[in-house]
C-alpha cells in the first residue's frame, strides 16, 4: 500500500521508508474516535458516577486518557531524534541520501517536514477526539480545567509541544548520532521542558484575590469553576498566614486567638476564563522554543558539524 501518493521526491522515500509508524497513528486515533463516541452514547442517560456506570466509566477513561496523553510528546521527540534522524547516523545511510542530488540542509528539512506535519495533525486529532470525551465529564473529579492532563490534552498545548519535540528531535538525533540514546536523550529532554513550563503555567496571568470575613465560609470565595492556587488567613496589619493556623491553636478554624490578630479569609484563584489565554500563551513559548531548536539543528548542518 502506497504510504503517501501526493508525496514525490524524497518525501515519498521518507514516508514510504517509515509508513509503518505514519499509518499507526491515524489508526490510532480511528479507534480511540470509535471508543470515545461509544463511551459518550453510553453515558448518556445522566451523570451517575457509579464506577460500572457509563458515565463513571467515561470519567475514568478521560483521566487514563488525559495523562496518557501527556507523554506523546516524549514519544515524537524520541522517534524523530532516534529512528527518524539518529539510525540513518548510525547506519550510515545518510550518506546514501545525499548522493541522491541533495545537500544536508534539504535532507534535514524533509525529515522535519514530514514528521511536523505529522506530529501537528495527529496530535490535533487526538485534542479533538480527547474533547469529544472531556466535555461530558469536564469539571468534576480530576477533570477539571486546569488538571494536569486534561488541561494539556484538551487544548492546542499539545500540539505546540509535538512540534516542539520534532526540533528537539531533529537537534538531538544529529549530536547524539546512535538510535537509542537518542531516543532516551529526545524523549527526557522533552518531558524537561514540559514540566520546566507547566510549572510556570499558572505564573503567565495575575491571580484574582478575594477576602472575606473569618466568620464566612472560605470555600465560597471563588467560582465553583475556578483553580484555586492560594488559600488563608490575613491579620490586622496585613500579613498573611496559613488556613490552618487558627486550628493548631484552638482546634477550630474560625476561632483564632486574640494574639495572633486574624481578622479575615483570602484565597487566590484563576477563573475559567484564563483558560484559553493560559493555551495560547504556552502554546507560543512551546513554538518559540521549537524555532530555537530548530535553527540550532540547521545551523549544525550548515557549519558541517552534523
Amino acid at each position: 500500500m502506497n504510504a503517501a501518493p501526493a508525496l514525490k521526491g524524497p518525501y515519498r522515500a521518507a514516508a514510504r521508508l517509515h509508513r509503518r509508524a505514519l499509518w499507526a497513528l491515524p489508526v490510532l486515533a480511528a479507534v480511540a474516535l470509535a471508543v470515545v463516541i461509544g463511551l459518550r452514547a453510553w453515558a448518556a442517560p445522566g451523570p451517575d458516577a457509579a464506577p460500572y456506570s457509563g458515565y463513571g466509566f467515561l470519567h475514568i477513561c478521560m483521566q487514563y486518557a488525559g495523562r496518557g496523553l501527556l507523554f506523546l510528546p516524549a514519544v515524537v521527540g524520541a522517534f524523530v531524534a532516534g529512528p527518524l534522524i539518529g539510525r540513518e547516523w548510525e547506519s550510515g545511510t545518510w550518506r546514501l541520501a545525499l548522493t541522491q542530488s541533495a545537500d544536508p540542509k534539504a535532507w534535514l528539512k524533509v525529515k522535519v517536514l514530514l514528521a511536523a506535519a505529522t506530529a501537528g495533525l495527529g496530535s490535533a486529532a487526538l485534542v479533538g477526539i480527547h474533547r469529544i470525551g472531556w466535555t461530558r465529564v469536564a469539571g468534576t473529579h480530576r477533570l477539571t480545567w486546569a488538571d494536569r492532563g486534561a488541561y494539556e490534552a484538551s487544548g492546542p498545548v499539545l500540539v505546540g509541544y509535538c512540534l516542539l519535540a520534532v526540533a528537539l528531535g531533529a537537534l538531538v538525533g544529529q549530536l547524539v548520532r546512535r538510535t537509542l540514546p537518542a531516543m532516551a536523550v529526545a524523549g527526557f529532554l522533552t518531558g524537561a521542558v514540559m514540566w520546566a513550563v507547566g510549572s510556570l503555567r499558572w505564573s503567565i496571568l495575575p491571580v484574582t484575590t478575594t477576602t472575606m470575613p473569618l466568620t464566612g465560609n472560605p470555600a465560597r470565595q471563588a467560582p465553583a469553576s475556578a483553580f484555586i492556587t492560594d488559600t488563608g488567613l490575613l491579620t490586622g496589619s496585613g500579613d498573611r498566614l496559613p488556613e490552618y493556623a487558627c486550628w493548631a491553636r484552638t482546634k477550630s478554624l474560625f476561632d483564632c486567638p486574640a494574639d495572633m490578630n486574624v481578622t479575615a479569609w483570602y484565597t487566590e484563584f484563576h477563573p475559567a476564563s484564563h483558560y484559553w489565554p493560559t493555551q495560547l500563551i504556552e502554546t507560543s513559548l512551546a513554538l518559540a522554543l521549537a524555532a530555537l531548536a530548530l535553527c540550532a539543528a540547521f545551523r549544525l548542518v550548515r557549519t558541517g558539524r552534523a
